[in-house]
């Protein structure tokens, strides 16, 4: 029996063919699945989020501490200072394009100090709040949880220095508004002569410039103080209402630049106040005060009050400097865009606070655009008033 098996074992090629594909399929490699194509390349992107994440690791955390990656207050700090620069412009001609850009850069320093100036002193607020009643621990407040210092990115000591260069960055501004404005006034005294009513205030641009920086520092604290750090914020974020007129002409011409500067404060106490909603839940667990909490249900007769006080404020400052039709059309283009505003805000949906609060910087923009037509047109209407004495 045993020779036989063996026989039958040997003369069994198929048996052992068999074995072989089986042992080669064991010893093959698992097979693989075609990989899928690649999908289409991202759109090149310019916004400022996608530039701060491509920037560099190391400097992620200061840029971000700027709040670059956040551009909407940067805007809602330097519209109110081209307001003052166009409204200051001669009759005819366009804003100081030199002038703009001054401002932009200052604008973007100057609202960087303040986040950083602001994230210092609420460093231990942002990480979590209290433990209010009915929770066994500790939750995080998830819009600045993530903020540079309160996720430990960097250090108190290194926004110290940095604040420090952002500040020393804003001077030489500064002082380059100053040299330009003064350049500007000394060769119009060579070439036209300088009247007796314009002086040239050599340092009225810095020492005016300088004011606000108290108001820099202190708005943070003022939310732990009263209900109204709105009505700070609005009178820190439209200095430039103020400065850049003077930066321009040489001084203040207060019944143009205190309406003007007004309109910006109630502007800042619609944008602002919305914004607060989207935290309200936050800031009464933390203990801090905004006009939110105070407002309540009221929110919206206070908004309508505030947009009503921006809109003839606007009116007074283009009477007192002789705004035509294009700058009172945009006034009436900005009571549209807040009435909706108003109108159609949720206050109980953060999303929609959001939105909300970020769609002023066309109201912004719309001025703009209304104060430079209107002075384009300045040009037209007193030629036509020149000409038939010329003819004579």
């Amino acid at each position: 029996m045993a020779a036989l098996l063996a026989r039958l074992c040997r003369g069994a090629p198929g048996l052992r063919a068999a074995r072989l594909p089986l042992a080669a399929a064991a010893a093959a490699p698992p097979l693989r699945r075609p990989s899928a194509p690649p999908g289409p390349p991202r759109p090149l992107s310019f916004s400022a989020a996608e530039l701060v994440r491509a920037a560099p690791g190391p400097l992620r955390p200061y840029l971000r501490l700027m709040r670059l990656h956040q551009p909407a207050g940067t805007w809602l700090l330097y519209l109110p200072c081209t307001w003052s620069i166009g409204l200051a412009a001669e009759p005819g001609c366009l804003p100081d394009w030199h002038m703009l850009s001054l401002f932009g850069v200052g604008a973007v320093l100057m609202r960087g100090a303040g986040c950083t100036i602001n994230d210092m002193w609420d460093r231990d607020y942002d990480k979590k709040v209290e433990t209010p009643p009915g929770l066994q621990r500790p939750r995080e407040v998830v819009r600045t949880a993530s903020r540079p210092l309160a996720a430990g990115d960097i250090s108190t000591f290194q926004s110290f220095v940095f604040l420090g260069g952002q500040l020393s960055l804003a001077l030489c501004v500064l002082l380059c508004l100053n040299y330009y404005s003064s350049c500007n006034a000394a060769l119009y005294l060579v070439i036209f002569g300088l009247p007796n009513n314009k002086p040239l205030g050599t340092f009225y641009s810095i020492v005016l410039g300088a004011a606000s920086l108290s108001l820099v520092i202190t708005y943070p604290l003022m939310k732990r103080i009263t209900y109204w750090p709105q009505l700070v914020l609005g009178l820190t974020f439209n200095w430039g209402a103020l400065l850049g007129w003077s930066a321009i002409k040489g001084s203040c011409e207060w019944s143009v630049c205190l309406p003007l500067y007004l309109a910006g404060v109630m502007w800042t106490l619609v944008y602002d106040t919305i914004y607060a909603h989207q935290d309200k839940r936050d800031d009464i667990i933390i203990g801090v005060k905004s006009t939110a909490l105070q407002f309540k249900e009221d929110t919206k007769q206070w908004l309508s009050g505030f947009s009503l006080a921006m809109l003839l404020s606007l009116c007074v400052a283009g009477m007192n400097c002789n705004q035509t039709f294009p700058y009172y059309s945009a006034v009436a283009a900005i009571g549209a865009h807040l009435a909706h505003q108003i109108y159609t805000l949720d206050i109980d949906k953060p999303e929609d606070c959001w939105k909300k609060f970020a769609s002023n910087r066309t109201v912004g923009v719309l001025l703009f655009i209304g104060i430079v037509l209107g002075n384009l047109l300045k040009r037209k209407d007193s030629k036509n008033v020149e000409e038939p004495l010329e003819n004579r």
